[in-house]
């Protein structure tokens, strides 16, 4: 035997089998030898130490450590010359390593250098879920557990690509090949292994990731605008008494309805104290004038910021700790106050509010305590989104967030159930990290980080919630953004809300009427027209040209899959020139016109008349929705299935110093309810007050009265 510990380049796809005595690494490597059609590397130290014990029934000792390796290379390296694409292998060095160092306490330096310079394209770790099997060479099923957290950390600590195979042989040979064969195109398109591997363990499947690619490189179809939806063409306008009829309406309905509020949060509050960071940055107060500094940078939010700083509801507290610091902070210049207060306000060792959730920061200033955006949507889901006395509160946050939502929750919800009667229970989810998406950069080459060199993925935007709402329990469901609360006239804001919710409920209603003459076969001719002037008038569903001249079954077949969907009421408000949404009349590819809520990124402005559409829009969307996710039978709707998968974004963001692009997913109201049925009202301004940066704080809907 060749005493050689040396591996034999290739460029055939080596995978490892790993993992303690009887966990099914043979079986596997003959399973998937057989699948690929390729050769695989028994064990040799199974025939060495068969051997030794039919000779004298002498067992494994230190000394047998080093013949064994050799042996394993050797054997490895003849199998290559057999071994088509693929080379399984039953062990490797690593297992020997490991046994050594188990058993006799030590590893030979020769075998240790060995095994950790042997390279195989991936590990499969085999888990202890299998039956022991006992025969001559193998030691005791005691203490399982604790050799395979051994053989894990070793992987770990070699850095070594591994994924851990469970189930029995014939569902690890079904997950082992589906790897194996995203594995070889991940290879082919110039991912590592620590690449593939990385990204399996985020949950994200390798097509997900060439999809991404793929959009990153050519862009996204964008809207085929038709026209803007305005009142009476797409946008049902309600009078006062209206309003108030269905919101009367929603209130004699709602105690047989599970009724829940949604609202995403789960974003920091960056941006808006992004004029704030940028001053900190840019800004010497020994050198310059903050004076000077507005003028330079023709900043127009930091003056108001400044002159206005009193009235906001922050105001006490950071000065408060100001004077605690700083004892001569009184006899101070102006500027130098100024810079303080901004620098104390973003330090992270003091308010830190520009990397905190927008949720937990102060908002309001009432007489006896300051308000945070939890408390108000506390008080508002019990003043509309409660039934039987019964509120349900579900924020999507960060998992890093949630305690700080927690402690929030638990300052203020006593106080809300006692003042209004009603009780809340809070609900917490995190975005998913499988819809997270590969970051690029400008020429649409993958991006590392500089501490890990691992692949740089970026949250999926809000479209990933629809996963999400998707596993809510409930009828109906109100949605609303973290940041878009009122510190006045919530009575207004909550008559509007009802009327909404009342709006989709008699729609819903009626909609399961017809879907169920439908199922029970007792529709008829005149019951179609009517169904089609109702698909019309009330949902804005357009019919194809020729649906006429479909027979009566395919009519009912067309009508019912028209029905048979999620619903939506949106409110919309008048376009003064905020950024977002607005309502469109839009074609898809299929010559289909329904209405959507479309994003000005999503247009082609370099197209005259699409451009023309996008600004002739009267409305905005203020992302104020009632949704119904419940069909007819009562049964859940799979929201997944009503989304479109080629809407989406590219946003570029900066990322240690370089700029990069990565794919957001359908808005959450934009293409992810896609195909939902959609009514959009009109709704008074006055139920839209986002703060999207802290100046807006100091607007009349966010200041005492």
């Amino acid at each position: 035997m060749e005493k050689n510990l040396r591996q034999q380049k290739t460029n055939i796809i080596k995978i490892a089998l790993f993992g303690p005595e009887s966990t099914g690494k043979t079986t596997l490597a003959k399973q998937l030898a057989d699948y690929y059609e390729t050769d695989w590397v028994p064990e040799f130290a199974r025939d060495y130490l068969q051997e030794k014990w039919e000779e004298n029934q002498h067992i494994c000792i230190a000394d047998d450590m080093l013949p064994i390796a050799y042996g394993q290379t050797a054997l490895e390296n003849q199998k290559l010359s057999t071994a088509k694409k693929y080379l399984f292998c039953d062990t490797n060095l690593m297992v020997t390593k490991v046994f050594s160092e188990m058993y006799y306490g030590f590893c030979d330096p020769l075998l240790n250098q060995a095994a950790l310079e042997h390279e195989y394209d991936l590990f499969f770790l085999t888990d202890i879920d299998v039956p022991w099997e006992k025969d001559d060479i193998r030691d005791t099923p005691n203490g399982r557990e604790t050799v395979f957290s051994v053989f894990k950390q070793s992987l770990i600590d070699s850095n070594k690509p591994f994924i851990t195979l469970s189930g029995d042989k014939e569902s690890r040979l079904i997950k082992a090949s589906s790897i194996i064969d995203n594995l070889a195109i991940a290879k082919n398109r110039g991912f590592s292994s620590a690449d593939f591997v990385y990204i399996y363990n985020k949950g994200i499947p390798f097509a997900t990731i060439l999809k991404q690619l793929e959009i990153l490189k050519n862009g996204i179809t964008k809207s085929n605008l038709v026209s803007p939806a305005k009142i009476n063409t797409g946008i049902l306008s309600l009078s006062e008494a209206e309003f108030e009829e269905k919101a009367n309406f929603f209130e004699s309905q709602k105690s047989n309805l599970k009724i829940k509020k949604f609202v995403p949060a789960s974003g920091a509050a960056t941006r808006m104290f992004k004029f704030l960071r940028t001053f900190l940055n840019d800004f010497d107060i020994e050198k310059e004038t903050i004076n000077a500094y507005i003028n330079r940078k023709k900043d127009k939010e930091l003056p108001i910021f400044i002159v206005a700083m009193e009235k906001f509801p922050f105001f006490k507290d950071v000065d408060k700790k100001l004077k605690m610091l700083y004892p001569d902070f009184d006899t101070l210049d102006r500027d130098y106050k100024n810079y303080y207060f901004i620098k104390l306000l973003l330090s992270s060792d003091y308010f830190d509010f520009a990397n905190k959730p927008k949720a937990v920061l102060p908002f309001h200033k009432y007489k006896t305590h300051i308000a945070n955006p939890i408390e108000e949507h506390l008080n508002e889901c019990a003043h509309y989104a409660s039934s039987n006395q019964v509120s349900n509160l579900h924020f999507t946050v960060t998992e890093a967030h949630q305690n700080l939502f927690e402690n929030a929750v638990e300052a203020v919800k006593e106080k809300v159930e006692k003042n209004s009667g009603v009780k809340t229970a809070i609900s917490y989810s995190y975005q998913n990290k499988s819809t997270d998406s590969i970051a690029v950069d400008l020429k649409n080459k993958l991006v590392r980080d500089n501490k890990n060199n691992e692949l740089v993925f970026r949250p999926g935007g809000h479209g990933a919630l629809i996963e999400n709402l998707n596993v809510l329990e409930s009828d109906i469901i109100f949605i609303k953004n973290i940041d878009n609360v009122i510190q006045n006239h919530i009575e207004k804001t909550t008559l509007y809300k009802k009327a909404l919710a009342g709006v989709l409920i008699e729609i819903q209603q009626k909609v399961f009427s017809y879907l169920r003459i439908i199922e029970n076969q007792e529709i008829k001719e005149d019951n179609i027209d009517e169904i089609i002037l109702f698909l019309s008038n009330r949902l804005n569903a357009k019919l194809t040209n020729d649906f006429n001249k479909f027979t009566f079954e395919n009519k009912i077949s067309k009508i019912k899959e028209l029905l048979d969907r999620p619903i939506r009421v949106c409110g919309m408000v008048k376009n003064e020139g905020e950024p977002g949404g607005g309502p469109f009349w839009v074609m898809n590819n299929k010559g289909v016109v329904s209405l959507q809520i479309v994003e000005a990124s999503q247009v082609d402005v370099s197209d005259k008349k699409q451009h023309s559409i996008l600004k002739e829009a009267t409305h905005f969307n203020p992302v104020d929705l009632v949704c119904g996710i419940r069909d007819y039978k009562n049964n859940k709707f799979d929201l997944m299935q009503f989304t479109d998968q080629n809407a989406g974004f590219i946003v570029e963001k900066n990322f240690e110093g370089k700029t990069v692009k990565s794919y957001e997913l359908p808005g959450l109201w934009n293409g992810a309810m896609a195909n939902w049925l959609t009514v959009f009202v009109a709704v008074p301004l006055i139920t839209f007050n986002p703060v999207k940066t802290v100046n807006d704080l100091l607007k009349a809907a966010h200041q005492p009265q």
